[in-house]
């Protein structure tokens, strides 16, 4: 089953919460992690607030299917993450679009300050998934051509480039991993 673009109108306000009538928990990152967190807090009763500043992390610039994902046969990023968060709210948890500027973590209640919320957060408990990013070049076509020969994640999209002459990009231990290990395996190295 393919699914189509994230639904904005899965998005809540920030709710009200105080140091004396904290959230249960309040879930920081909006990408796999995050909703997976979320959607396993809601089952069991917690009624989490997930709050990102936009949620799918890397998933919602995959334009191309995503076929590694377990019990999905093929979607694309962001149908996967509408899918995700449609499955959290169903379960009764909060999507805030937003991002944290501040937690304070020394004392309970923690205290999640947003960047645009009147107040802050309060919670009993909190999760951060906020993921990772892969740092780009800025090159020309680079933005264009992501999903369709240009990659950051040879784990993700190596089998795309099977059997094909490819070149990695990077300065840092990663890119020459992802040479080393994932992509040119059997392919020449220089």
């Amino acid at each position: 089953e393919r699914e189509g673009e994230e639904d904005g109108a899965l998005f809540s306000p920030p709710p009200v919460s105080s140091a004396a009538a904290p959230l249960r928990i309040v879930i920081l990152g909006g990408g796999p992690a995050g909703l997976s967190a979320a959607i396993y807090a809601a089952r069991a009763g917690l009624s989490p607030v997930v709050v990102a500043p936009a949620f799918g992390g890397q998933l919602q610039g995959k334009g191309v299917d995503v076929e590694n994902f377990p019990g999905v046969l093929e979607a694309t990023g962001p149908g996967l993450v509408a899918r995700m968060r449609r499955q959290a709210a169903a379960f009764n948890a909060t999507m805030v679009s937003g991002a944290a500027v501040r937690v304070d973590v020394s004392r309970s209640p923690f205290t999640i300050t947003l960047d645009e919320a009147e107040a802050p957060l309060y919670a009993r408990a909190l999760v951060v998934a906020t993921g990772a990013d892969s740092r780009w070049l800025g090159v020309p076509g680079e933005h264009e051509y992501r999903g369709r020969g240009v990659s950051s994640c040879a784990t993700c999209d190596g089998y795309l480039y099977r059997g094909k002459d490819v070149v990695v990009v990077g300065g840092g231990d990663s890119a020459a991993e992802e040479a080393r290990r994932k992509l040119c395996a059997r392919r020449h190295r220089s």
